[in-house]
């Protein structure tokens, strides 16, 4: 049976990446050698949202973080040196914001409106 979910960054900076999410994001990992950090991840829900022909492409995966407090965890992650693209919006299914990490890509980070 399956027991967990693997999930990857492509990063054109992923020496930096890896430091920023260990050293930015508090995640800890294994060494699996070679400087190679295999994160362990917290938490975790998939969804599937259905495309309408545009953006984003069938076949696209995305990965985003959640937390209990946005507010909060925004203000931790900022003090860190964390660089966040936009404000907090509420999208509906929750509040939502963006960061920018090594690579030159945006993750999402949202405080879920749903019961977990």
């Amino acid at each position: 049976m399956i027991r967990g979910m693997h999930a990857m960054f492509y990063s054109s900076q992923a020496d930096a990446l890896r430091a920023f999410l260990r050293d930015k994001l508090g995640l800890s990992g294994t060494d699996v050698g070679g400087g190679w950090l295999i994160f362990n991840a917290p938490e975790a829900d998939l969804g599937v949202h259905p495309t309408e022909g545009g953006e984003p492409k069938s076949g696209t995966a995305d990965i985003s973080f959640y937390c209990d407090d946005i507010a909060g965890t925004v203000s931790a992650m900022r003090a860190r040196g964390v660089e966040f693209t936009q404000d907090i919006e509420d999208h509906g299914y929750g509040l939502v914001t963006y960061f920018k990490v090594p690579g030159d890509f945006n993750v999402q980070l949202y405080e879920p409106k749903y019961a977990k």
